[in-house]
């Protein structure tokens, strides 16, 4: 999904060419059609050739993508998947980075959320 949300669109080969530890391309192209049947993408037939577009936007993606991290790993916990990042990117994170999570973590308390 990430190589069709950078170029818009591509073949399964082009695909299959931009993915690093390249899996077989039928592996690829089984995956195409799972995407495909779940309405992730579609595909468009030019020159006798299919060319995938993704249907979902990046957005609609992410928030899916993280439901079932959540719910596979977190037992649905945001805290502790937020737990866990902090843990693991405790370095990454400066004073600037770290007052804006705060700022966010107090804007959702009185939102309510």
């Amino acid at each position: 999904m990430d190589i069709l949300y950078q170029r818009g669109r591509a073949t399964a080969s082009e695909i299959h060419q931009a993915l690093p530890d390249r899996p077989s391309y039928s592996a690829v192209r089984a995956k195409l059609r799972v995407l495909e049947e779940k309405g992730h993408i579609r595909h468009e037939e030019q020159a006798l050739r299919y060319v995938y577009l993704p249907l979902v936007s990046r957005d609609k993606a992410r928030q899916s993508a993280l439901r079932h991290l959540l719910g596979t790993f977190f037992d649905n916990s945001a805290e502790q998947a937020i737990t866990a990042l902090l843990d693991l990117k405790s370095s990454d994170l400066d004073r600037g980075k770290l007052d804006r999570l705060s700022d966010l973590i107090e804007k959702a308390k009185q939102e309510g959320i």
